[in-house]
């Protein structure tokens, strides 16, 4: 009576915790052990696939038999032992040392030449079982992807239905996923604080643990939140039929952050006019310090020059709240030039409608074009006219852009009128931004005067403050004699609001 190992497999941890093949080979093993008589020192499990080499449990095993640490070893079946070839070379070398390997369900025996006959077809049929086992499941992965299904586990911000079921958001985690976009493109936040921001907001990762930096970068760098679906190991794109999360614009400000962008640096102590107040000669921003209960703004560019780059630059909070005061007091609009900016916009709201249903034709004519493209680069492949790399690249290219063209066709559809809503928005921010202004918190102001302004310059005492385009068009309107605004005509507002859509939307082909 010899002493022996006794192995048995399952091809997944989950098999092993919730299966019950593991119980049933150690059961077989055993009568057969006790039938033959051969006594079991140790037993090897494993829970992993055979279809490729470097299992750990089954590689020590086979290490101690090589050494003689036993007579033999005891495996439930052949195809348990080995499902590629290599393994299965591995198992009869160690039978041509002199090692009994026996199969408990299987009248196999390797000593004899027709035994070993019999064992190796067994060998190479699991083996190619395995193959076309993997080979069925990328077909059925692959049928998926282009049914435009994601056949893998959802991504934070989504929940899975099933199989063969769209993923749809999930209304804890979706709106944090939003937030995580939005954020990083503004560039005020840099990897390390966002990481923290979303914890604070309650961000979890799928095992409900922090979302790490690590984590945070793969969320961002994901197509999967425009609704395409991309596989990192054959750099394949797809469309899915999911629900995108985020815009083409909001994953392209990211990506470009990502890609170099340094955002603002945070501070925990930031004056109003932090990195906003600039010294006209150098261009630097002021640095601001706190004394006798004032707060002073400086050029520290000067005493490191000689001679000196700037002229003594120093300027106390309060002149520069004055010189803000004023500028803005000059966009502030009354009653009756609220009434004519709004009534025209009513009236440019209506007119929009008219057009919707012909953008709507030329974005779906883009869209039938864009497909076909497609269709013409998968020819291109078959045929042999391109390569695979070159093909992968243009075919990313090509779905995000038709990506892009849905969102603007949904937007286009439920009549989203993105030029008019800016146009109103300006209205409500020129109502009356100084009085607004007095009142705002110190990151309020900030954030207004990010909007409002374009420049504010210090040169020595003055301080000059330059309006952004739109509120400074509202800013030079014609005055009347005694210097006052003019109140003004439709014919004058309408003027004014088509300058200020020309400058937006040139701002945004420039963007």
């Amino acid at each position: 009576m010899g002493t022996y190992f006794a192995y048995a497999r399952v091809s997944t941890p989950r098999q092993g915790e919730k299966g019950v093949s593991l119980q049933e080979q150690k059961a077989a093993i055993e009568r057969y052990a006790a039938i033959h008589q051969l006594e079991i020192t140790r037993w090897f499990e494993e829970r992993e696939s055979a279809a490729h080499t470097g299992r750990a449990a089954f590689s020590d095993m086979l290490r101690l038999l090589r050494v003689g640490k036993v007579q033999g070893v005891i495996i439930h079946k052949i195809d348990r032992s080995a499902r590629n070839m290599q393994d299965w070379a591995d198992v009869g070398k160690v039978a041509d040392a002199g090692v009994e390997v026996h199969f408990a369900t299987e009248n196999v025996d390797l000593k004899t030449v027709a035994g070993r006959l019999s064992a190796d077809i067994q060998a190479v049929v699991a083996a190619h079982y395995s193959r076309n086992l993997r080979e069925e499941v990328k077909k059925g992965l692959y049928g998926r992807l282009k049914q435009g299904l994601y056949p893998f586990r959802a991504p934070i911000g989504y929940l899975d239905q099933g199989a063969a079921k769209v993923k749809i958001a999930d209304p804890v985690r979706a709106p944090l996923i939003r937030q995580a976009f939005e954020l990083y493109g503004s560039g005020r936040f840099s990897l390390p604080d966002l990481v923290k921001e979303l914890h604070r907001m309650g961000l979890r990762n799928l095992n409900g643990g922090p979302v790490t930096m690590n984590g945070l970068v793969t969320i961002l760098r994901n197509p999967f939140y425009v609704g395409l679906i991309r596989i990192e190991k054959t750099g394949q794109t797809f469309a899915g039929t999911h629900e995108p999360l985020v815009t083409t614009d909001a994953f392209e400000k990211a990506q470009k952050v990502l890609t170099g962008k340094r955002p603002d640096r945070s501070r925990s102590h930031l004056f109003t006019y932090s990195r906003i107040a600039r010294c006209k000669t150098c261009g630097y921003s002021l640095i601001a310090e706190r004394q006798k209960g004032h707060v002073y703004y400086r050029c520290h560019n000067r005493p490191f020059k000689n001679p000196p780059a700037c002229p003594p630059t120093t300027v106390r909070e309060e002149q520069l709240d004055e010189a803000v005061l004023n500028a803005l007091a000059a966009v502030d609009l009354s009653a009756s030039e609220l009434d004519i900016l709004r009534a025209e916009l009513d009236a440019w709201r209506r007119d929009s409608e008219k057009e919707r249903a012909a953008q709507v034709s030329g974005l779906r004519l883009q869209l039938d074009q864009i497909q076909a493209r497609l269709e013409k680069l998968a020819d291109s492949l078959i045929d042999g006219t391109i390569e695979k790399t070159l093909f992968t690249r243009k075919q990313s290219a090509l779905l995000l852009e038709q990506a892009r063209m849905k969102e603007q066709l949904t937007e286009t559809e439920k009549g989203s009128l993105a030029a008019i809503e800016a146009l109103e928005n300006i209205v409500e921010l020129a109502k009356s931004p100084s009085v607004l202004y007095k009142a705002a918190s110190r990151e309020k102001k900030r954030e207004s005067l990010k909007t409002l302004l374009s420049n504010l310059a210090v040169s020595g005492k003055n301080v000059e403050v330059t309006l952004a385009i739109p509120f400074r068009i509202i800013a030079e309107r014609q005055k009347t004699d005694d210097g006052g605004p003019n109140r003004g005509t439709c014919r004058t507002w309408e003027l004014i609001l088509y300058q200020i859509k020309a400058c937006l939307e040139k701002h945004s082909l420039a963007a």
